[in-house]
């Protein structure tokens, strides 16, 4: 007999509505997980089981009151809550032991659309200090882990929400990703990831769009679920700066199970930070990845990559700007992490115009990076250079400066879908010998989510749904 948390996110909103399940019984079987595995995965760094429990029984009464028809689409469902997000009543750290004690004033509004779902919040995942590196080890939770080797990093900033989704401590996560935070750790947690379109998703009422790098997203283990998800989180409100083209099927989940065509599909693996490696798993995880959609009858073509190494310094000064976005007084600087008082100090010393003439130079890279790639349907990478790294590799160095190179090299390819505002997904296609799971990258047009969907789902159901029925140990 399956578990409950062998279902997907969608089987067990299927099983609500048929009451074969109970919202509550949902919910406390994955509060009892969290509670016995979670110090080992660290997935959460707030549990919130007595409002889980209480947003379970008003959903339970819902399906005694309503006709089937009448509910929302993910009745039941528990899906966490990424830490960088706000919900109000609720501590948010974004990270850092500078919030500890502060408590969320309202809701963001995707909190909102994922809540009128009907979806249950089982807590807050933890993501690194205001969600600046691409692993997640902090002052205010435990490291979060991959659950395929608990010795090892689930990378980030979603590193807690992907945690937890492999580790079946929820059947789905809300992540945000602002150079890779969805891809990275889907990638080193074997699952599936959508970093949307800029614009797809509001960041309201209180973040702002500004460089349009980051965005919501959904982090899942099969299409399907993203799909679902996606159509629940795209939403905009006014005086949003960037809106997306609504998808042209009329949802993202009508793209799940459609034919793609024949596509020409593009493909690059040389880095575009100097001195970058890629491991040879990663290259054969690509190679594989190739060999799949060659299969399909998509055709793939080498092109050079469409980003130069000139644009990494220009990023370097919006992400070191953007360090300085959370507000922090002088006297609780010293709890901050040597890395981020780092980048802060590099950020506080970009001059403004320095700011604006990188954004402009990134924008004039774009147009002519979519010249080659709006050629193709979509642009296939590797997702990060490595194999997942130990817990403590990326700071095992002399210095912050040296783990921020050490971060540039792991992930290279990622940050571009971010300055492009294209849409991004990683595929969990390949495992090592070992046992360790290498994602792949699949680019998108602008606006264009739905064939990579659909795309991704000709994939998952070529290699046996799923992505073979893999599950790590701690399963």
């Amino acid at each position: 007999m399956a578990h409950i948390h062998d279902l997907t996110a969608l089987e067990q909103a299927a099983a609500v509505r048929t009451r074969e399940l109970s919202p509550v019984e949902i919910t406390e079987h994955y509060l009892e997980r969290a509670g016995r595995l979670d110090r080992a995965v660290g997935a959460f760094v707030t549990l919130t089981a007595d409002r889980a429990l209480e947003q379970a029984r008003e959903q339970e009464a819902r399906i005694v009151g309503e006709e089937a028809g009448d509910l929302p689409p993910l009745l039941g469902v528990p899906v966490p809550i990424k830490d960088l997000n706000f919900v109000k009543d609720v501590p948010i750290h974004f990270g850092s032991a500078t919030y500890e004690g502060f408590v969320a004033p309202v809701d963001d509004s995707v909190v909102e659309r994922l809540r009128d779902a009907g979806t249950i919040m089982l807590g807050k995942t933890s993501t690194p200090e205001f969600g600046l590196p691409c692993y997640t080890e902090t002052y205010v939770s435990e490291p979060a882990r991959t659950p395929w080797d608990l010795s090892r990093s689930a990378g980030g900033s979603s590193g807690g929400a992907a945690a937890a989704v492999a580790a079946g401590l929820a059947p789905a996560a809300q992540g945000s990703d602002g150079a890779g935070s969805i891809r990275i750790p889907a990638s080193l947690c074997g699952l599936y990831g959508i970093k949307p379109t800029r614009g797809r998703i509001s960041y309201a009422p209180i973040v702002p769009d500004l460089a349009g790098l980051s965005t919501n997203g959904p982090i899942t283990r099969n299409v399907a679920d993203a799909a679902a998800l996606l159509d629940v989180m795209a939403h905009n409100n006014p005086g949003d700066l960037y809106w997306a083209p609504p998808p042209a099927l009329g949802s993202f989940s009508a793209y799940v199970g459609r034919e793609p065509g024949r596509l020409r599909i593009a493909r690059y693996a040389t880095p575009a930070v100097p001195g970058a490696q890629v491991d040879p798993d990663v290259l054969a995880a690509y190679e594989s990845a190739s060999a799949v959609l060659e299969s399909l009858g998509h055709d793939v073509e080498e092109i050079a990559p469409p980003f130069g190494e000139d644009m990494v310094p220009e990023f370097e000064k919006l992400w070191f700007s953007f360090a300085c976005m959370h507000p922090v007084s002088k006297e609780m600087e010293p709890k901050l992490r040597p890395l981020t008082a780092w980048l802060r100090e590099r950020g506080q010393a970009v001059p403004a115009p320095a700011f604006l003439q990188a954004q402009s130079a990134l924008q004039l890279a774009t147009r002519f990076a979519s010249l080659v790639t709006d050629q193709y349907d979509a642009v296939l990478t590797p997702t990060v250079t490595r194999l997942p790294v130990p817990v403590g590799w990326f700071e095992d160095v002399d210095s912050p400066e040296e783990t921020f190179e050490r971060m540039k090299g792991f992930a290279p390819f990622a940050a571009m879908y971010n300055v492009s505002g294209q849409p991004a997904v990683n595929l969990p296609l390949y495992w090592t010998p070992d046992g360790l799971p290498v994602g792949v990258m699949l680019g998108g047009r602008f606006g264009d989510e739905g064939t990579l969907i659909s795309l991704s789902a000709q994939v998952e159901a070529s290699v046996g749904g799923f992505w073979g029925d893999r599950r790590p140990p701690v399963w």
